[in-house]
Formats: structure tokens, sequence, C-alpha cells
């Protein structure tokens, strides 16, 4: 079958990520940050987090008194939620879940052999990501950042509030055991990514995942996101080739090049390029080195390329109806489908995860949904129907709990509506 999706991973996905770590030390970021990868990628995943099931069912404001080792009723609160959640992920494995990502401390040998031993006897691969951080000053801005913008410390002054977290992690160091080389497969992120630590993972997926984690960091910086200027191609309604910018998309480049100008000034930004020359245009006028990345080129197109769409809906009847029906799976004969987009996408991906400076990407339609959806963490399927038009940038700033989105419509207008795609 031509339009039949191809599968770059295993068929069957049964992983449960057991997080480790201190409060404060970036365990549910990194959760989110895979989550999202995989959730990209294809896989059904969910992060399962015990403080927000201990807010709900037993109360957001308490003091670190209820986090006491010593005390009895905190204590058995606290394990009736943890065991709470991985019921509840075990339950969602059951129908059918591939990853689940256990949130948590998991501070002691006891706790994690509990919760290995339940995955395990339901056939669960367990990894256990164990977050280390010793330095004082990202320990600090963590707890500003995040953990006082908690339903915790809600109309707390907030040095009180930096007071009470933090005698809340000291009661969590008293009892606090590091993961060993005899408790299973495990991967240590220590200060923010300066260290990676994997030992005895196996499996393509779990493997995957430790290159993904070796390049993830906390650094904030804005991405920054636009199509070429309108090409000729454009004007004509054609999809593919590989014409030059018209007129009009000629003084689009202009426009974004004095954005950038304005915005970055002297500072730093790194410029990527599909190998196009629409692209390489729209680059041009900023006057800066660009990296031109041939896995940003356009979706291939295949036997339609250079063709508009009321020309396939006439020589094609029936490759035109099978693209309105399935976006995303539908392949192009001899060319591509969305889903072949995003897995040649994830080289770039990993890169813009590892990149600590603001990223421009001058790229195409479909390249520019996928990526978007990755890193506003939309569902893959919704990556044909999500709306990046000509002559827009959009600005994507990433912070701890999701992604601040801004759009400029620097002009000028496409010389003529664009087709349906």
């Amino acid at each position: 079958m031509a339009n039949a999706p191809r599968r770059d991973r295993p068929a069957s996905v049964r992983l449960a990520l057991v997080m480790v770590g201190l409060p404060a030390r970036g365990k549910t970021h990194i959760a989110r940050r895979v989550m999202r990868y995989l959730s990209w990628l294809g896989y059904r995943t969910r992060v399962f987090n015990v403080g927000n099931y201990r807010r709900e069912r037993v109360g957001s404001q308490m003091s670190h008194t209820f986090f006491d080792p010593t005390n009895p009723e905190g204590r058995a609160a606290r394990a009736e939620v943890a065991m709470a959640a991985l019921a509840d992920m075990l339950a969602w494995f059951a129908n059918g879940g591939e990853v689940g990502i256990y949130d948590a401390t998991n501070s002691t040998r006891e706790r994690r052999a509990l919760v290995a031993d339940r995955c395990r006897a339901q056939g669960l691969q367990v990894v256990f990501v164990e977050s280390i951080c010793e330095d004082e000053t990202v320990i600090a801005s963590n707890i500003r950042q995040t953990k006082l913008h908690m339903p915790d410390y809600v109309g707390m002054d907030p040095e009180q509030a930096v007071a009470d977290f933090r005698a809340r992690i000291a009661q969590y160091e008293k009892v606090y055991e590091t993961v060993e080389e005899d408790e299973g497969s495990f991967v240590k992120l220590i200060d923010v990514g300066r260290k990676l630590v994997a030992s005895r993972v196996d499996g393509f997926l779990p493997s995957r995942l430790v290159f993904f984690l070796m390049n993830i960091h906390t650094i904030p910086r804005p991405i920054y996101l636009s199509r070429h200027g309108e090409s000729e191609y454009n004007v004509a309604h054609r999809i593919g080739g590989d014409s030059p910018l018209s007129p009009q998309g000629r003084r689009f480049a202009q426009n974004l090049g004095r954005y950038v100008e304005g915005e970055v000034g002297e500072g730093e930004i790194r410029i990527w390029t599909s190998t196009l020359r629409r692209t390489i245009e729209t680059a041009r006028p900023l006057g800066r080195g660009t990296v031109e990345w041939r896995a940003l080129d356009e979706i291939d197109a295949g036997d339609c390329d250079g063709m508009t769409y009321d020309e396939i809906r006439a020589a094609m009847p029936k490759e035109f109806e099978a693209r309105s029906g399935d976006k995303f799976d539908y392949r192009y004969p001899r060319g591509e489908s969305y889903r072949d987009v995003i897995r040649r996408l994830e080289p770039v991906i990993v890169e813009l995860e590892r990149e600590r400076s603001p990223v421009l990407i001058i790229a195409h339609q479909a390249i520019l949904r996928a990526l978007y959806a990755y890193l506003m963490d939309k569902p893959p399927r919704d990556c044909p129907h999500l709306s990046v038009p000509l002559h827009t940038l959009v600005k994507l700033t990433p912070q701890t709990y999701g992604v601040m989105e801004e759009r400029f419509e620097l002009g000028p207008e496409p010389d003529r509506a664009e087709a349906p795609t």
C-alpha cells in the first residue's frame, strides 16, 4: 500500500521512567521535556506527577513538617498518594500506554524497589532517571522561578515561602539515597546536563532517550520560526520546486532582516535554513552566517512536485482524495508524508534542544508546522492543520511549564492568497 505509514520504532513499547531526585532539581521539567519529545515521535506518553496527586487529595498548602520522615501522619498520607499515582499509571499501561513517567522524589531505595517491582510485575521495562544538582545558584533559581508559583505557596510572603521550601528539601535530605548499580537501569543527570551517567540502559528507545537527555538544558532563549518569503511558485500556487523569491518575497526578506537587527542587535543568534533557494535568499539580508540543513527541506511532493492542487485533482483524483482523507499519513507518490517529515526532523530537534543561543529557523510550511507542533506540545496529527502563514515571524520562548508565543506580521502582503494546503 503506497500510503501505509512506515514505522521507525519497535512495534511494542512498554517503558516506565521513574524520576528520582531531591526537590528543586528539575525532575518535573525533565519529565515534561521527555514527554513532549516522545509524544511528537508518536509514542503514547504520559506523566504521573505525585505532587499533583498530593495537592488534589490532601491539600496544597502543607508546611514542611508534613514532609518530615518522622511525621507518621504525613508519611502515611504521602505514601497513599504515591501509590494512587502508581496504580493509575499501571492502569493506563493496561489500556495501551507505551511510556509512563512516574514523577516523584522516590528518594529511598525502599520506595524505588516497591515502584520497580510493581512495574516489572506488569511486564514493564524500568529505567530510573535521577537528577542530581549541588550547584546552589541553579537550586536557588529553580526555587524562585518555579516553586514559589506552586499552589503550595499562593498568597505567602516570598521570603517565607523560600524558607519553607528549603526546610522541605532538608526533610527529604534526611533520608535521600542515590540510585546504585544494583537497583537496575538508570540515567543520572548531574548539574543540569554538565555530566550524564548511564548504567545498564538497553534497548532502542531507552538508548534514544539517553542521547536526548545528553542534550537538554534549562537556559531560556527564544526560538524564531519563519517561512521563506513568497516564492514564484507560491504566486503560481505550485508545490515543491526550487523557485526564487517573488518581488514581495524579497521585500519580506528585507523586513525580516531589519526586525532581527532590531531584536538582536550585536547579540548572537543562530540562523538555520533549508538547502533550497527560497530560504537561502530570505536569509541573505540578515548579513549573518547561516547553517543549511537538508533535513529542513520542504516535504517531498514526489511525482506531484511542481503541480498545483487543481492539476493533481484532475490528473490524479485518487491521490487527491487520499490526501484529503488523511493529510498526516498520506505520502505523495515517490515522495513523503508528514510522518516521514517528523522522522527526518529528529536530529534538528536534538540540536535545537542543545543550542543555548537564540535560533531563527527559516524553512517551509510543512517543516515549520512539525517544529511548531513539537515546541508547543501539539499532537503530531495536528501538523497538517497548523497555521504558519507567509510573511509572519513566530517567536517562541520556552519556559519551565510551557512556551510563550508571539506572532509578528512583517509584511508585505503576498501577491496572491495561498491555495488550500
